[in-house]
């Protein structure tokens, strides 16, 4: 939709008042995802009001490509292109590869470009969010699976998939009231939350983790900066080899766990 020079003008003035950083490049992507000016007055109301940009444009940008998200679902971050470049940096020729917690299966729809997987599957206990997987793989022919972490796959890849990756909900129980309420109240809790010291999940993770690799697979996850020294020590009391990567850039840090050989069992 076209759009004056002062109602563009009018519109970051009110987008910067309500804390909206990029307020400039936020009113560009509005104005051009309205069709009208009454639908650009719609998506600024809902923007104000602090839904996030990414729900109302209905894509979030990841990796320089654009991945289709919906209401309710997790949206993708900046720092978790650090997760898929640990993952990258660690996959070998045509790999086996599972995104659990996919969310949005942006993490798979990058690697599914970059890695060319000779199997790629995705999994996440959320049906909207594996809804959304589904229409963002489908031209792939990637399966997304629901249900909790490794339980939906298909029992023959046991002891055979070469990298698991998960963004996993890592923020402690009582630090999820403290995000953005873009995040709080718009994303789903089980995305976010990751128990008392927001490594319930990845603890679970990492011990069956164990049984789904192939001897020398890796496991890549994101965690939080301060979370990484108790994580790594359970990655090794569980037979995993960790190694962390952190971008300051990103503001991110990645642990990725090598199997080693004799661990993995077959399904």
């Amino acid at each position: 939709m076209a759009s004056s020079t002062s109602d563009r003008s009018a519109l970051v003035r009110r987008l910067r008042a309500a804390g909206c950083v990029f307020a400039e490049d936020e009113a560009d992507l509005l104005i051009a995802a309205a069709d009208s000016p009454a639908a650009l007055a719609a998506l600024a109301d809902r923007r104000v009001a602090g839904d996030p940009l990414e729900h109302l444009l209905g894509w979030a940008e990841f990796g320089g490509l654009r991945v289709s998200v919906a209401p309710g679902v997790f949206v993708p971050r900046r720092r978790t292109a650090l997760l898929a470049a640990a993952a990258e940096a660690v996959a070998g020729p045509e790999p086996a590869v599972v995104e659990l917690c996919c969310g949005s299966g942006a993490v798979s729809l990058l690697l599914a470009r970059r890695l060319r997987p000779r199997w790629q599957a995705a999994a996440d206990v959320d049906p909207v969010a594996v809804g959304c997987a589904r229409r963002n793989l489908a031209g792939l022919g990637v399966p997304v699976y629901e249900g909790d972490l490794f339980d939906p796959l298909p029992a023959h890849w046991r002891g055979r998939l070469d990298l698991v990756v998960a963004n996993a909900p890592y923020v402690p129980t009582a630090a999820v009231e403290l995000m953005p309420p873009e995040a709080r109240l718009h994303e789903p809790t089980v995305a976010l939350d990751g128990g008392t010291d927001g490594l319930a999940v990845l603890r679970r993770l990492a011990g069956d983790a164990v049984r789904w690799l192939a001897p020398g697979g890796h496991l890549v996850v994101e965690v939080g900066e301060s979370q990484v020294d108790t994580f790594c020590a359970e990655l090794t009391r569980c037979g995993l080899v960790p190694t962390v990567t952190r971008s300051a850039e990103l503001d991110a840090t990645a642990v990725t766990a090598r199997l080693t050989g004799g661990t993995a069992t077959e399904g």
